[in-house]
This record gives C-alpha cells, sequence and structure tokens, in this order.
C-alpha cells in the first residue's frame, strides 16, 4: 500500500525527469554510438571530438570511462529509463509506496555521486571536457537536487516540518541551484585547464 504524501502531485518534478531522462538517455547512446565507431577503427577519431580540450575519445578510452568493466555510457542507456519511467507514472498519477521513493533517490544519488567523481576525473585527471558527458552532467545535478527536495517536502524521509517548509521553498530554486553548480565546474575548469585561453 502506498504511503501517504503530504504534498500535490509533483507535476512539475514529473515532467522534468521525462526531460531529464530523454536528454541523459540521448547523451548516453550517443556515447555509446562513439564507442562502437572507435571499437570499429582505433585510428578514428570521435565526431565529439573538437581541440585537445573539448573531446570525447579520450575520456571514452581512459580506465575512467569503463569503471566497472564496460563503456560507463551503457550505464546511462539503462539508468536513465527510471526517470522517465517515474515521470510518465506520476502524470498517470501513480502514488509510490516509501520504500520506492528511496530506492529511486538512491539512485539517483549514487547517479549524482558518479557524476561528480567523472567531473573531478575530467578536470584534475584527463584534462579534457567531452561533450555528452557535459551534458549528461548538465541534466543529472537538477535531477538530484529536485528529488532529494521533494522527499523532504513530501514527507518521505523524516524531517523537521521547518525543513520540510524550507524544502518547498527550495523546490523553485533547483535552476539557480543548478546554475551555480555549474558555474562552480566552469571556475574549476578554467583554473585547471584554461579553457578560455585554448578557446581565444
Amino acid at each position: 500500500m502506498a504511503s501517504p504524501q503530504t504534498h500535490t502531485r509533483p507535476t512539475a518534478l514529473a515532467l522534468w525527469l521525462i526531460v531529464a531522462g530523454a536528454v541523459g538517455w540521448w547523451a548516453a547512446f550517443s556515447l555509446t554510438m562513439e564507442r562502437f565507431h572507435l571499437l570499429m577503427d582505433p585510428q578514428a577519431s570521435a565526431s565529439c571530438d573538437f581541440s585537445v580540450l573539448v573531446q570525447c575519445t579520450a575520456n571514452l578510452e581512459s580506465p575512467q570511462g569503463s569503471v566497472f568493466g564496460f563503456p560507463n555510457p551503457i550505464l546511462g542507456l539503462t539508468g536513465w529509463v527510471a526517470p522517465i519511467v517515474v515521470g510518465f507514472a506520476i502524470l498517470a498519477h501513480a502514488r509510490f509506496a516509501r520504500w520506492f521513493w528511496w530506492l529511486f533517490a538512491l539512485g539517483i544519488a549514487g547517479a549524482f555521486t558518479f557524476v561528480v567523481w567523472l567531473i573531478g576525473q575530467s578536470i584534475f585527471v584527463l584534462g579534457t571536457l567531452c561533450p555528452w558527458c557535459m551534458v549528461t552532467w548538465a541534466v543529472t545535478i537538477p535531477t538530484f537536487y529536485a528529488v532529494v527536495l521533494h522527499l523532504l517536502r513530501a514527507g518521505l524521509v523524516p524531517a523537521p516540518a521547518g525543513l520540510r517548509k524550507g524544502a518547498d521553498a527550495l523546490m523553485s530554486w533547483t535552476p539557480l541551484l543548478a546554475i551555480l553548480s555549474y558555474a562552480v565546474i566552469a571556475v574549476l575548469a578554467q583554473i585547471r585547464l584554461d579553457v578560455l585561453g585554448s578557446l581565444f
């Protein structure tokens, strides 16, 4: 039996999950196709290789590109289906049990943690910025914020009333939180890689 929720059906969250899932899945699919292309022709370069700094090949062929023994994009091909399904289910008036939301949030948190690690590896170890990887970062970060805030505001995790009220207020600021996160990444990339210097 589904646990009662104290917040109205999160239509905006549902729409975002569908959009983010579709964008993330497309980025994963594109990277997977690039990986197949490189496997078939090791001498070729990926279509998303624009410069020494902005490229996919170095990331795909690095150990960081296959952390679990297979190309990372395969994780995206499977994982991004979940937000799409959950989003459509919410729009169809589905109500999920508390444990389901916890498992879903755990998966999103795992993706967020993995992305933060990959960002660090890209900037500080590999010294490259993969275009499709950055698309994945761009949708994973706000998705994490939105899901966590929803769980807090809806009372799906134990939290004081003040924290729940604060989460509800912060929900509308999720785009700003994401932009601030992008700004931190951009600053780190500029300091470490001199992105602007390489472009101009």
